[in-house]
């Protein structure tokens, strides 16, 4: 690749317009969404504030885009918005089991949201995979199967993603209470006459908000919300983070906090993709924990970039542009010396997996050529939980595969686990013995 030196830097950057002082604007919107991100955020958890019938391909099946009231890490009420899609015909008396997926990365700006495609409820389609058709990844794994099963499934886009609001990614607490949420919204609506039985999936950024959500114990049980004592059947992560397993013993001092901090700096940079990935995880850690600044890890100008990008372009086209701008050298745009680490890492572990005990078993699947969300990270988070006397399955997937590779491949695997779990069947400790 070309040098790029300083001065065409500058130049990039000025034709970008990173060094305006005009405050970035959210990305125009399709008018359900604009609507929805005009309303306060007020009323039940889960309750469903808007909804719009829509068109899915899947046979035999309704669906619907919805809004729907959620809250952050810090019980601040908000906005998510989602889709829907269940079954025609006539339900059973107890209602139809639900199932509440979590997708992974797409983005952090307002027009990321998977529902906002033509097609919400396809099967799965991956922008990296060769049948691929769109510039983003959306879809639901299995929406076909489950339908033909007779469950409703609820999609959540997360907070900020088409409902308004700062989109606080890889906040697996936050992204934990929308899954949810999402299914407290699925069974309050009569027209998919949903139950109680619940089994949260999701995979990658998904996957860490579908393990979070299994050890989210209190908020599962909190009363008054639009649809009370859903039942947790089971959790099925796909290739997800768990930070905090990462970091089990927080430091003690700021210059211990400096030295961890850029050293999991570091090992999150070492290409334009996982860059893009980390500095957008910076920005939703922000918008979490307003008390951290941008600016303790990132240069003047990688402020501007980094919040210009992250507000207005999803996860591919974002990286991209990272790319076409700097090349090799996007790591100018990170600070050569942290300040504010300990905030920074408390952050981090606060806005992670919760070290409570789930309460219904959890199975993992993953590819040992994953390199986006390091195995270890499930690993530990196996281990954290068996210690506690969870039961936590890791399946690892025959052959070599990726990160990207591992929902289609884990899907057959976990229909009849997700079957079995609707049936009440009982489930040997998956944990390793001693």
């Amino acid at each position: 690749m070309k040098k790029i030196t300083r001065l065409s830097l500058i130049a990039i950057s000025a034709a970008l317009g990173i060094f305006s002082a005009a405050v970035y604007a959210d990305p125009p919107m399709p008018p359900f969404y604009s609507s929805v991100m005009k309303m306060a955020p007020e009323g039940k958890l889960g309750q469903v504030v808007k909804r719009e019938k829509i068109e899915t391909s899947v046979k035999g099946a309704q669906a619907w885009r919805i809004a729907y009231i959620s809250s952050d890490v810090g019980e601040r009420k908000t906005i998510a918005t989602g889709a829907i899609i269940a079954p025609n015909g006539a339900a059973p008396e107890e209602g139809r089991p639900i199932m509440s997926w979590a997708h992974g990365t797409t983005g952090s700006a307002q027009n990321c949201g998977p529902s906002q495609v033509i097609d919400p409820t396809a099967p799965l389609n991956e922008y990296f995979l060769m049948d691929g058709n769109s510039w983003t990844d959306y879809g639901i794994p299995n929406v076909e199967q489950f339908i033909k099963e007779g469950y409703v499934i609820v999609a959540t886009d997360y907070q900020g993603l088409g409902g308004g609001g700062k989109h606080q990614y890889a906040v697996a607490g936050t992204n934990g209470r929308d899954v949810i949420n999402a299914a407290r919204a699925a069974s309050s609506m009569k027209e998919v006459a949903a139950g109680k039985k619940t089994v949260v999936y999701g995979w990658s950024q998904g996957g860490g908000a579908t393990i979070a959500a299994a050890s989210l114990l209190d908020y599962q049980a909190l009363k008054g919300t639009a649809a009370d004592n859903l039942q947790y059947l089971g959790y099925v992560a796909l290739a997800p983070d768990d930070v905090a397993a990462m970091l089990p013993v927080v430091p003690s001092d700021e210059a211990g906090a400096k030295k961890l901090m850029k050293e999991f700096t570091q090992a999150n940079v070492p290409n334009v993709f996982l860059f893009a990935h980390y500095v957008m995880g910076l920005w939703g850690a922000q918008a979490a924990y307003p008390h951290l600044k941008l600016s303790d890890v990132l240069t003047d100008e990688g402020v501007k970039v980094v919040d210009k990008l992250s507000s207005n372009k999803c996860m591919h086209v974002l990286a991209d542009t990272f790319s076409y701008a700097y090349g090799d050298q996007y790591k100018s745009l990170l600070k050569s010396e942290p300040s504010n680490s300990l905030a920074w890492v408390k952050a981090f572990i606060a806005g992670s997996v919760k070290p409570v005990k789930p309460i219904a078993p959890v199975v993992i699947y993953w590819g040992t050529k994953d390199t986006a969300v390091p195995p270890i990270m499930h690993e530990l988070y196996q281990k954290q939980m068996c210690a506690m006397g969870a039961n936590i399955g890791r399946v690892q997937l025959p052959g070599e595969q990726t990160h990207f590779s591992t929902p289609g491949v884990s899907a057959p695997m976990y229909l009849e686990w997700v079957k079995d779990r609707m049936a009440g069947k009982p489930l040997a400790n998956s944990c390793p013995q001693k």
